[in-house]
């Protein structure tokens, strides 16, 4: 389904109308016009090239995925590739979809593929902000990476309540190792393509502000600047999320290095009492005469030692924390 809207004067004027429209309201240098495909097949990427002038290697680049985040400058319109992201909590798996747009002086053609990619979010913050509508293509511009860029945010946001929450299991009585293990190297994995998808927003906002290219006016200078601090805070906080990480995995390795210090000395610890019975009894079941030898009182006797130094050395392990 592609979903189209033609905006006139700062207002909306007529929306859902068949894309082969298109190419008659763009001649109106007063209109500005969106539409959206989702997933489209190179012969209508290519109609919609010839309609709009647009270049071949911007077509190119929009049939191709997992292309790079950024933006492409051509004589008469702008190419942007981005991704929204989304963090699953249960296992720490990062998600994005990739989203190209074409950006003309008086259109916005954005192409999904994935179905996966909200773009209804995207036409809720146009709604929210009709007042901005007067700036055009601007307008429109500033919905799509606006949205694309609090995505970003989440994420993030999500990923680092997901760390958090990684810390306070290390320090639990029976840690599931294996569990941490596996959940920790999946948030470093993550973490990588997040750092993938949101560094280079910040070229790609900073370059759609520069004045030459003349898309952003002067109304919607202040909401771009916005969208800026909010992939520098985004940035910030991926690198600070990967010293995190990294210090949870040394700190995972510490600690399970040091159970297993305790672990030996318990066992050496219960195998040194274990070796005072073993010693008794096996001095006692000697072949020859010792002290209380056929009497009860050797019996006694070599119960008592066992009892004592087994005790002696329970309670000396048990000071210097070995039990």
């Amino acid at each position: 389904m592609a979903y189209t809207r033609l905006y006139r004067n700062g207002g909306l004027e007529a929306e859902d109308f068949p894309i082969e429209e298109v190419s008659e309201y763009i001649k109106d240098p007063t209109a500005t016009v969106w539409f959206d495909l989702c997933t489209p097949s190179p012969e209508q990427l290519r109609t919609i090239s010839e309609e709009l002038g647009l270049h071949p290697l911007a077509v190119e680049d929009a049939l191709h995925s997992h292309q790079r985040a950024k933006l492409d400058r051509y004589p008469t319109h702008l190419f942007i590739t981005a991704y929204c992201a989304g963090l699953a909590r249960d296992s720490g798996e990062l998600t994005s979809y990739e989203m190209n747009a074409f950006v003309t002086s008086n259109a916005l053609v954005t192409v999904r593929k994935d179905v996966a990619f909200d773009i209804g979010q995207v036409v809720a913050r146009w709604d929210d902000n009709r007042d901005l509508a007067r700036s055009g293509v601007s307008f429109l511009l500033h919905g799509l990476l606006d949205y694309v860029v609090d995505t970003h945010f989440e994420a993030v946001q999500a990923l680092d309540s997901e760390i958090e929450d990684l810390e306070d299991r290390l320090f639990e009585d029976r840690p599931q190792d294996q569990r941490i293990q596996l959940l920790t190297f999946e948030l470093r994995k993550s973490l990588v393509n997040l750092r993938r998808v949101v560094l280079p927003m910040r070229e790609v906002i900073n370059s759609v502000m520069r004045r030459d290219l003349q898309i952003v006016d002067e109304t919607m200078t202040p909401y771009f600047q916005d969208i800026y601090d909010h992939v520098l805070r985004a940035t910030e906080w991926t690198e600070s999320l990967r010293d995190l990480i990294t210090n949870v995995l040394e700190t995972h390795l510490t600690l399970r290095g040091n159970r297993v210090n305790t672990i030996m000395k318990q066992v050496t610890s219960w195998a040194a009492i274990i070796a005072v019975p073993t010693a008794v009894t096996g001095f006692y079941g000697e072949n020859v005469p010792y002290p209380g030898y056929g009497h009860v009182s050797g019996v006694i006797s070599s119960i008592a030692i066992i009892v004592v130094l087994a005790a002696a050395l329970f309670l000396i392990f048990k000071r210097r924390g070995w039990l």
